[in-house]
Formats: structure tokens, C-alpha cells, sequence
């Protein structure tokens, strides 16, 4: 892998780094940004800290517990203190700093070394000194540890158990269990982890297994009187914040709803619409022959992956009002696939 030795220098010259993930950080970002931390902080005995834009799932607490995360939504000005005396930052599972929110100013202010390590396509290069990107990994905790593995001289011994046991629990994630954008080296990935001790059963008990009954029949819910199925073939479902507030869901708790519908054969592409302050986030997963990240682009401000990407749509400016969202839909439902047919 090239730039490793170029990464090391960076790595032996910083005094105080921050690590930065993207907002409304999910499983890879959590899992790259802990196993990045601790990872310096054990073996280049670094003063090395994580950052978050906005609160992660709690359903990743376990991954996370004990770090010390600085969440910079609840602490402004200790997250402006720490990017202004970083003198290196890692930015990691995002490929433009506008997806750090808040932060991305600062950061950009800021006159610390950048490295930026993400497996998303169309990086912002300007803006980084170092970069590894490399959108064919399964994640950014996939494409991290063979970065780790090779400046360790594939010695996994020499890294530390709880950074394993990170990368092993963003790559479940992000492959949806192994269900999206697996790769030979994804699996290879995989077999050394379970190789070098990680617990992956109580990774997917955490992850899986620990779910809240409100959730449960939030999704029965959504499912059963909100679910919308196109003879398109493409469904969507809306959640307003007056639902999620009834629900008494909890953030990241409706990460997966998406992927539900995909399990029925007519299901070609999924969309779930959440509303969050003022506009509606946008989750899309699709089926091999149709591209969630083509949709994503070019009608959601947004971007991701061939068959799982999101973005954002915004009131007034893409709707008039959020009570028009549905036609909105299925507006772009039809012009999408008179698109993707004439491609």
C-alpha cells in the first residue's frame, strides 16, 4: 500500500492528534474513529482524541466505552479548543469535511496536518496533506485495517485488542452483516480477525441482539401502515418527528428500517425518509440493476455507495412544505427510472 511510510513520519511527528468522523456517525465510523484512537494512543503513545459531530447510536456505547469521546454538539467549546491545538487531524469514513457539519469550518481553518482515510468516492483531495481512499473496501474500518496491518508488519499481535475488536464491529456494519459490498479481502479481513481473538458473537449481541421493545414496534408500525410499495417496484416510507417522538425512539435507532423492505421480491430500491430538524434525511438501499448512489446524486444532494447511499431534502427548496414529501417521492421515483432505463 503506497504512502505508508509517508503516514508513519506524520504519525511520529504529531504531538496531539484529533480523530473526526462524520455526523450522525453510524457502526464504520465509530469502529474507525475508536480503533484509530486507541490505536495511537497504545502504540505511538500519542495524546490522541475522537471526535463526533452529533451523538452516536447507543447501541455502539460498548464500542466506545471508556474512550472519552468529545461529542461537539453538547461541547462546543471544548471541540474548538481541541482542533484549534491539534497538530494533526485524521478525518476518517467521509469524503467531503462538509460532512463533519459544525466542524468543517475549523477544520478547515485549521493549520494541522489532514489525513483523510475513507472508502467513499470523489474524496475532497484539497484539503488533506495524506490521503487513502479506496472506494472499492466494504468500509473505512476495512480499508484502516490494512493500513494498521501493514505499518505493523502484519503482526496483529501488535495491535491492540480493542482496535480489532472496532474494525470487526464497522465492517458488520457497513456490510450489513455481510450482506452488501463483501470483497475476498473483506473475508480475509474477517478470518484474521476471528484468528487474533475478537469475539464477533458479542459484537453481533451488542449490535443485533439488544434491541428496545419501542423499537421493535416502531418498525412494525412503519412497516405495517407507513410503508409505501410502487409497481415500480421502488418502496419509501416517511417518519415525521412527530412519529419518531411517539415512537420514543432514541438516535440511530431507525438506521436499519431501510433495509427491511429489499427482503420482498418486488422491492428493487428502498427509501426511508426521516424528518430532523427542519429538513428530512434520506436513507436509500437498492438491488443489483438499479444504483441508490446515482439517486442519491442527482436528487438528494447526496452520495454513498452503488447499493446503499443518502442524502437530504430540504424545505422550502425542494418541497414547499414537508407535507408534500410523498409526491415528491414518487416524482423521483418515476423520473429515476426513465433515467436509469434510457442509460
Amino acid at each position: 500500500m503506497e504512502n505508508i511510510d509517508l503516514l508513519e513520519q506524520i504519525l511520529n511527528k504529531a504531538s496531539k492528534v484529533l480523530v473526526v468522523v462524520h455526523t450522525h456517525p453510524d457502526g464504520d465510523a465509530i469502529g474507525s474513529g475508536v480503533a484509530t484512537t486507541v490505536y495511537l494512543r497504545e502504540r505511538f503513545s500519542k495524546d490522541a482524541t475522537l471526535m463526533i459531530p452529533d451523538a452516536a447510536p447507543a447501541n455502539l456505547s460498548f464500542v466506545s466505552e471508556g474512550i472519552g469521546i468529545v461529542d461537539a454538539s453538547r461541547m462546543p467549546e471544548e471541540a474548538g479548543k481541541l482542533i484549534e491545538e491539534a497538530d494533526l487531524i485524521i478525518i476518517q469514513d467521509l469524503n467531503q469535511l462538509h460532512r463533519t457539519e459544525q466542524l468543517s469550518v475549523p477544520i478547515q481553518e485549521s493549520k494541522a496536518v489532514k489525513v483523510l482515510i475513507d472508502h467513499h468516492l470523489k474524496p475532497d483531495l484539497e484539503h488533506f496533506t495524506l490521503v487513502f481512499s479506496e472506494p472499492g473496501r466494504s468500509s473505512t474500518c476495512e480499508l484502516l485495517y490494512f493500513i494498521l496491518k501493514e505499518i505493523e508488519g502484519g503482526d496483529l499481535s501488535r495491535i491492540p485488542a480493542r482496535s480489532l475488536m472496532a474494525l470487526m464491529t464497522g465492517m458488520t456494519t457497513d456490510t450489513n452483516n455481510f450482506a452488501n459490498s463483501v470483497t475476498p479481502d473483506t473475508l480475509l479481513m474477517a478470518a484474521e480477525l476471528l484468528q487474533a481473538g475478537v469475539d464477533r458473537e458479542l459484537i453481533l449481541q451488542n449490535i443485533y441482539q439488544k434491541d428496545r421493545e419501542q423499537r421493535l414496534k416502531a418498525f412494525a408500525d412503519m412497516l405495517s401502515s407507513h410503508l409505501v410499495i410502487l409497481p415500480s417496484g421502488i418502496s419509501y416510507m416517511i417518519m415525521t418527528e412527530e412519529l419518531h417522538d411517539a415512537y420514543g425512539l432514541k438516535e440511530g435507532e431507525t438506521d436499519t428500517l431501510v433495509n427491511i423492505p429489499l427482503e420482498l421480491e418486488k422491492v428493487r430500491l428502498s427509501i426511508f425518509l426521516r424528518e430532523e430538524g427542519g429538513l428530512f434525511r434520506v436513507s436509500i438501499r437498492s438491488k443489483r440493476g438499479l444504483s441508490a448512489r446515482n439517486m442519491a446524486a442527482e436528487y438528494f444532494h447526496g452520495g454513498g455507495h452503488e447499493l446503499a447511499a443518502g442524502g437530504k431534502i430540504f424545505w422550502p427548496g425542494d418541497i414547499p412544505e414537508k407535507g408534500a414529501a410523498a409526491a415528491y417521492i414518487e416524482e423521483i421515483a418515476a423520473r429515476f427510472l426513465r433515467n436509469e432505463n434510457a442509460n
